[in-house]
C-alpha cells in the first residue's frame, strides 16, 4: 500500500505534469489550438491577453506543485493550492453549465479531473497526520 506522503507527491507530479499541455493549449498559439479545439476565433488581442495570462497561472500553479513534489516543506502548501485551484476551476464550470449549457466535451473532461484532483487534495489533507 503506498503511503501518504508517496500519494501526495505522485498526486502533485501528475497534476503539475498534467497542467502543461492545458496551459500550452489555452495560451501558446491560443488563435490555432482554441479554434481547432472549441471552434471560437480567438484572434482578439484582448482574449489573446487573458488566455496568456491563464497561462501563466496555470504554470505559476505547476510550479507550487514540483516545488511540493520535490520538498517536504512546500509539500502542505502545494496540496492546500492544488485543491484550491482545482475546485475553484470545477465551482465555475459547474456555475457554466448550469447558467451557459452544454459545452466541449474537453471542458467535461477537465472538470472531471478537477473535481478529482480536488478531492483527492482533500482526502490527503484529512488522512495527514503531520
Amino acid at each position: 500500500m503506498m503511503t501518504n506522503e508517496k500519494l501526495q507527491k505522485l498526486t502533485l507530479l501528475i497534476a503539475g505534469i498534467g497542467l502543461i499541455p492545458i496551459a500550452l493549449g489555452y495560451g501558446l498559439m491560443p488563435e490555432q489550438t482554441l479554434t481547432a479545439l472549441y471552434g471560437f476565433d480567438a484572434s482578439n488581442v484582448n482574449l489573446k491577453h487573458i488566455m496568456r495570462a491563464i497561462m501563466g497561472l496555470y504554470f505559476a500553479q505547476s510550479i507550487l506543485w514540483f516545488l511540493g513534489f520535490a520538498y517536504p516543506k512546500f509539500r502542505k502548501p502545494a496540496i492546500y493550492g492544488m485543491v484550491v485551484f482545482m475546485l475553484g476551476l470545477a465551482g465555475g464550470r459547474v456555475l457554466s453549465l448550469t447558467i451557459d449549457g452544454r459545452v466541449h466535451w474537453l471542458l467535461i473532461a477537465y472538470l472531471f479531473l478537477e473535481l478529482f484532483f480536488g478531492f483527492l487534495g482533500l482526502r490527503l489533507i484529512i488522512t495527514d497526520k503531520a
